[in-house]
């Protein structure tokens, strides 16, 4: 393997385990991981706790008026292997993980003051190169020259089931309908917003993995990694 630094650019729809295989290729590479969902899941939860959103509302003017109040931070865990996200100094790793964020989090990524707010953050990140990201628009707007391009996709039942294990095991109490549908409707609002949807890049390998083991897709993508480096 030569010491030749890339970025690594992972998009595909929610809960297709971008995340898992991100990590993976991180620690494998001893790249930098960034999660870039947990960075808007972050602004979502500044929006809740704020009131400028909840299930009937979203005071969008109030929240990019405030945005300069969001400070946010990945702060790595040895214990866990990850870096987590800090919000305003604060660890909200656990809190942007429930469903409840989850909910709203395409509703706030839609908006083009907060991904100009996170894209410039993003892509200052990887100026230095050796870092895997993962997100919605990183092969088509955060970096379109990233040297490798993944896109994930699976059918939305699959993707479903994953999530639903993921909070049951986490303790959270949740229905399967209720994530089934949380699924499809952020499918939609990312596929269709008008600011940098959710779409495969040109030149983005695509991996569905509703059939596919952690262990062959990690297999099969660091075949892809070791033909770029």
């Amino acid at each position: 393997m030569s010491n030749k630094k890339i970025i690594i650019a992972i998009d595909g729809f929610s809960s297709t385990g971008k995340s898992t295989i991100a990590k993976q290729l991180a620690k494998h590479l001893n790249y930098i991981y960034v999660d870039t969902g947990a960075m808007y899941r972050a602004v979502t939860l500044f929006a809740m706790k704020n009131n400028y959103i909840n299930n009937q509302s979203f005071n969008q003017e109030k929240l990019i008026s405030n945005l300069n109040s969001v400070q946010l931070n990945f702060k790595f865990n040895a214990h866990l292997g990850f870096a987590e996200m800090f919000l305003n100094g604060e660890n909200v790793e656990k809190e942007i993980r429930t469903i409840e964020v989850s909910k709203l989090v395409s509703k706030v990524s839609a908006i083009s003051q907060v991904r100009k707010k996170l894209v410039s953050e993003q892509q200052e990140m990887g100026k230095e190169k050796g870092i895997v990201m993962d997100g919605r628009d990183i092969g088509t707007v955060v970096f379109p020259d990233a040297e490798l391009k993944l896109f994930m996709t699976a059918s939305a039942d699959k993707r479903a089931k994953r999530r639903y294990k993921e909070l049951i095991n986490r303790g959270d109490k949740v229905n399967y309908e209720e994530i089934l549908h949380n699924v499809q409707e952020r499918d939609h609002i990312d596929s269709t917003r008008t600011d940098s949807p959710l779409t495969k890049a040109n030149d983005a390998v695509e991996f569905d993995n509703s059939d596919m083991g952690l262990e062959e897709q990690f297999e099969r993508i660091i075949r892809l990694v070791n033909d770029h480096i």
